[in-house]
């Protein structure tokens, strides 16, 4: 018992309920399938419902929900958040099966997007219970994990599918079994007592109201009593229906109320937070490097989630699944394990990418948009596929060099911040773009001109980034040059100078 009391108390309890959760809640055999299902004779949806009037809700709810999930995660402390994003990946698999018409299905991809919104909470409730020296180790695992899970869910879904073992509506079923699986996996988890914002001390707000009212309290510190006015006491008093006499001597014989001081305290703390939170941002985006690479993550990954997003609809034009044997969940189980190889590949990789890292951002982009315009003009299915996994590849090889390059000189706060706000960015750009290409009250472009606008998109980030990786290499060769000129024949040396 005492073995397994301190096994739970230890890091490895925690890391292992969240990889449970984290691959149960990523096995999705139907997702690489979803296109097919939803405008098959199980929904009999048009392509243009789905493409112009459902999925483009997911993006919108995305964004709206990213910065208020990402607060609220921090000051509940990221448990219940988790929780809660398990319950609304229940509910969604629940809609897809049951519901049909347009406006559900818009409700699901809402509720979807609460659901993405929430995957900040699972990130980030590691880094609350496990030591600085785990966090590595710990991160390696759950990421590890989730990404098995994705890979298993496209490889069940393909053997389902292609031997014809279990219906659209039976994997939905199997998925809703795993969900629940997850659901009990997250309210096992612990809950944290810190978090990276609002709950950085291990003592509450509750506790150190206590030991000030019962004046325990250090006099040297900064108290609680001193951030609290009489006025404001009053004020909450008067509120009640007492009189400002009574509140007064309210006070004066019995000091501050513990409830009203803690509520003063907590309004004042997240005033604090937020303040905080936006001097950092500005600290961080000072510099000038993390910003390029920051400007290319925000519009990579924007392109990146459209490609994604709507590439099964682009296969099932080039070649529809009522007439030919699908093998999606095999192209992004395929997709996915190279993609883990080419990111783990570059940590051994020996390369000056303060130097050569913008240049390899428009190099790899334009192999990208080469990429995405074979897919789209060339109308063979294998063509679409290869030209899809080497896409995904060359993005996640990028991303995970922006990241390393952007985290390498923040704290774990100002990491959060910054990654969180590249995203956001990067949402901002991407409803941007729905709204104008995709929406039905936008163009509501067809699948092959928005791929050829994708495409473009990619080369342009492409264009841009190579001009930007040959300028800094030709400003740091001149800066070299310089360096290792010798001085002229009139210029004294610097040893001379020292003598004068």
């Amino acid at each position: 018992m005492e073995a397994v009391r301190r096994w739970r108390a230890g890091w490895r309890y925690p890391t292992t309920l969240l990889c449970i959760y984290g691959f149960f809640s990523t096995v999705k055999p139907l997702e690489p399938f979803l296109i097919p299902y939803l405008t098959g004779p199980d929904k009999n949806l048009t392509t243009e419902q789905v493409v112009n009037q459902i999925l483009p809700v997911w993006t919108y709810s995305y964004l709206s929900m990213l910065v208020p999930v990402f607060l609220l995660t921090d000051w509940l402390r990221y448990k219940p958040v988790v929780v809660f994003q398990c319950v609304t990946l229940f509910i969604t698999t629940g809609m897809i099966l049951w519901l049909k018409s347009v406006p559900a299905l818009q409700a699901m991809e809402f509720f979807y997007g609460v659901v993405t919104a929430s995957e900040v909470a699972y990130f980030s409730y590691i880094y609350s219970v496990v030591d600085l020296k785990r966090y590595r180790k710990a991160t390696s695992y759950c990421r590890s994990v989730q990404l098995l899970g994705y890979t298993v869910g496209s490889v069940l879904g393909q053997l389902l599918v292609s031997f014809n073992l279990m219906s659209y509506n039976n994997i939905l079923v199997l998925t809703l079994v795993l969900t629940a699986i997850a659901l009990v996996t997250s309210c096992l988890l612990p809950m944290p007592q810190q978090s990276m914002f609002f709950h950085r001390r291990k003592q509450t707000a509750t506790e150190e109201t206590k030991r000030h009212v019962d004046g325990t309290g250090d006099a040297t510190e900064h108290t609680i009593r001193d951030k609290v006015s009489l006025e404001d006491i009053k004020d909450k008093t008067v509120e009640k229906g007492e009189t400002e006499d009574d509140a007064g001597e309210k006070w004066n014989e019995k000091g501050p109320q513990a409830d009203d001081l803690e509520e003063l305290v907590r309004a004042e703390s997240c005033s604090q937070v937020l303040l905080q939170l936006w001097r950092d941002f500005r600290q961080c985006y000072s510099s000038r490097q993390l910003l390029y690479w920051s400007v290319w993550w925000a519009m990579a990954t924007c392109g990146y989630n459209q490609t994604v997003n709507y590439v099964q609809m682009l296969w099932e034009d080039v070649q529809p699944s009522q007439n030919f044997s699908i093998y999606n969940g095999g192209v992004e189980a395929v997709s996915y394990l190279l993609s883990a190889g080419t990111a783990y590949g570059i940590g051994f990789t020996e390369v000056r990418w303060e130097l050569w890292g913008e240049l390899a951002l428009g190099g790899f982009s334009g192999l990208g948009a080469t990429a995405l315009f074979l897919m789209t003009f060339i109308g063979n299915i294998w063509v679409c596929y290869v030209s899809y996994v080497i896409f995904k590849c060359l993005y996640m090889l990028l991303i995970t060099i922006a990241m390393y390059q952007i985290a390498a000189d923040l704290s774990m706060e100002r990491y959060a911040l910054v990654f969180g706000a590249n995203n956001f960015g990067a949402l901002a750009l991407q409803t941007i773009l729905t709204s104008i290409v995709v929406d039905s009250r936008g163009l509501g472009l067809s699948i092959i001109p928005q791929f050829t606008i994708y495409a473009s998109y990619h080369l342009i980030i492409a264009v841009v980034f190579s001009l930007r990786g040959l300028f800094t290499i030709w400003k740091a060769e001149k800066r070299s040059s310089k360096e290792s000129d010798p001085p002229g024949k009139n210029e004294p040396r610097d040893s001379d100078e020292h003598r004068l």
